[in-house]
């Protein structure tokens, strides 16, 4: 029994000199500073991402200028924002942004509007296979549109077809426009749809068309039927003006007051607004229709106004009197 007492205290010792020697090599250890809870490690430094903001108001459907936009370092980068200036500049917002705004892209106009150069205008006209040559024109294509006139004793003497418009930029072609042209595979060819969801046969076709000639086509569509021609678009062949008499239009401009130059043809909205007649389509320029038949009229009409005592020259239908006095 004592000699049990024994090992034990001598175990005892022993783990008494362990704990001493444990003890005496953590006070050789430099001390770890104590950590406050004010003093914890503060977060990285906040990403920003570069983005341009209104420099001023900026009201809806006017161009925005250059100087009206800065970029401005955000925390957000917002889905749709530029990165410059440049991608921004001349787009037209669609709904007033206030100074500070980031400009996003749904916030501008997009779609056909913005694939119009100065002085065109988007014009749909009906389609069908025949008219978008089997179905084979694409967005993008360009075309020459003819229409066909049948002589109906009223506003067309003669059937005809020729040449209205040439070199028309394609927009859209029935629901495939060049803003959203469709998936094509590895070898450049529209992808397959699957059997049920054949495409829907086009029913319009969308041009770029001169604001002038606009008036052309609403009238080639309206009193006759318009074919398109699918061109090459490196053939830049165009009819020459300078062999044709210009069309009159519906409305005749003022003319010119005594002592002022004679004035210019009319162009651009001011063609467009002088708009175009039926018969002067068909029939063409006054030096090129047909013979027209007599018109009647129950009113004297002064054909020529001759100097004060000389004669007058009267006509009534078919007869002509002359008055001297």
């Amino acid at each position: 029994m004592i000699r049990f007492s024994k090992i034990i205290a001598a175990v005892l010792v022993l783990v008494a000199l362990l704990l001493a020697g444990y003890a005496w090599m953590l006070s050789r250890q430099p001390a770890q500073p104590v950590v406050q809870p004010q003093q914890a490690a503060r977060p990285a430094a906040e990403a920003t991402f570069p983005v341009v903001v209104a420099n001023k108001p900026l009201p809806a459907g006017e161009a925005i200028e250059a100087s009206a936009l800065r970029v401005a370092q955000l925390p957000i980068n917002p889905a749709g924002a530029f990165m410059t200036v440049a991608e921004v500049a001349g787009r037209v917002p669609v709904f007033d942004l206030g100074t500070g705004a980031p400009l996003l892209e749904n916030q501008l106009v997009s779609g056909l509007a913005m694939r119009l150069e100065t002085g065109e205008r988007a014009v749909a006209v009906k389609a069908d296979e025949v008219m978008g040559v089997g179905n084979s024109v694409r967005p993008g294509d360009f075309v020459d549109v003819f229409f066909a006139l049948k002589a109906d004793s009223k506003d067309v003497e003669r059937s005809q077809s020729r040449l209205l418009l040439p070199r028309m930029r394609v927009l859209a072609y029935g629901s495939a426009s060049v803003d959203s042209m469709p998936a094509t595979n590895g070898e450049g060819r529209a992808a397959q749809r699957p059997s049920g969801n054949a495409p829907q046969p086009a029913r319009t076709a969308v041009l770029a068309v001169r604001v002038e000639d606009v008036n052309r086509l609403a009238l080639g569509e309206a009193t006759g039927r318009l074919l398109l021609a699918l061109r090459h678009p490196n053939d830049m062949a165009e009819p020459d003006p300078a062999l044709f008499a210009e069309l009159p239009t519906a409305l005749q401009p003022q003319a010119a007051k005594r002592g002022e130059a004679p004035r210019a043809q009319l162009t651009g909205m001011d063609r467009a607004h002088a708009g175009l007649t039926a018969q002067d389509l068909s029939a063409g320029a006054p030096n090129t229709r047909p013979a027209s038949r007599p018109v009647s009229t129950s009113r004297p009409v002064m054909a020529a106004a001759a100097p004060a005592g000389l004669e007058v020259e009267i006509i009534r239908g078919d007869r002509r009197d002359t008055v001297r006095y």
